[in-house]
């Protein structure tokens, strides 16, 4: 039975060939929604014979959501340009298209910073749902950190194999995407007029910081889930202290 997979993307052209070649035995149709690229994504998108639309971006769920309602078909998988599918997990959807047992469907994302795999960190197994049936789900219109929204309380149906996730290649990469979430967490806050104490950065840092690194077992990923830990807590100090200032970033 069809399926649509469906990616969005902005100057991806390091990674949208590696995420495109891992759809090619599961996809009846690839369908990428750009938001203005300046790089050769949309030339190594054609190769590989997705349709390619321009939308201006307006935060990642209504962009998913768009993307998805773009899409041929009612299944849909939907995925970031930097993830690929594992051989195990391409195997799981090959088999699932055979009869759609489930309306929506769960995998665990296998994260690597560096290049290399994080255990930890709360970053594994990450567990997404990206396989549904787009009848029976709605992205929410969160700017960051979206998800899935599931219309009548559908259950989930867990697949086997990594989605792999290929989030930084590098630390200076990692620190200029958690300053883009950090404004963009920050405006939210903003909007929602709280009252932000002084202390409080500092109190969401160190506790994001103690959270990853303690809780979420951070220190066994080692030099990586060291920089991860207080990248991540820098992340959340910035958040709160633009939004205590009004965004003077």
């Amino acid at each position: 039975m069809p399926l649509s997979v469906v990616i969005i993307t902005f100057n991806e052209e390091r990674n949208i060939e590696r995420c495109l070649k891992s759809v090619q035995n599961v996809a009846d149709e690839i369908v990428v929604v750009d938001s203005s690229s300046t790089d050769q994504t949309a030339i190594l998108c054609k190769k590989y014979n997705a349709r390619f639309l321009q939308r201006a971006f307006d935060g990642y769920g209504n962009q998913k959501q768009f993307a998805t309602e773009q899409a041929s078909f009612d299944h849909v998988l939907s995925l970031d340009a930097d993830e690929a599918l594992s051989k195990e997990l391409e195997e799981a959807i090959l088999e699932e298209k055979r009869k759609w047992s489930h309306p929506c469907y769960s995998f665990n994302r296998r994260n690597f910073y560096c290049n290399k795999a994080i255990r930890y960190c709360g970053w594994y197994p990450d567990k997404q749902v990206r396989l549904f049936d787009r009848r029976e789900i709605y992205w929410n219109d969160k700017k960051v950190h979206e998800s899935i929204d599931l219309a009548n309380n559908n259950a989930v149906f867990h697949l086997n194999g990594d989605l792999l996730h290929y989030t930084c290649s590098s630390i200076a990469e990692h620190q200029v995407k958690e300053r883009k979430y950090a404004k963009i967490n920050a405006e939210i806050l903003i909007g929602k007029r709280r009252s932000i104490s002084t202390m409080t950065p500092f109190i969401k840092g160190l506790f994001r910081f103690f959270r990853t690194y303690f809780l979420k077992l951070g220190i066994l990923d080692g030099y990586y889930g060291l920089v991860i830990s207080f990248t991540l807590a820098k992340s959340s100090f910035l958040k709160y202290e633009w939004a205590r200032k009004g965004l003077k970033a």
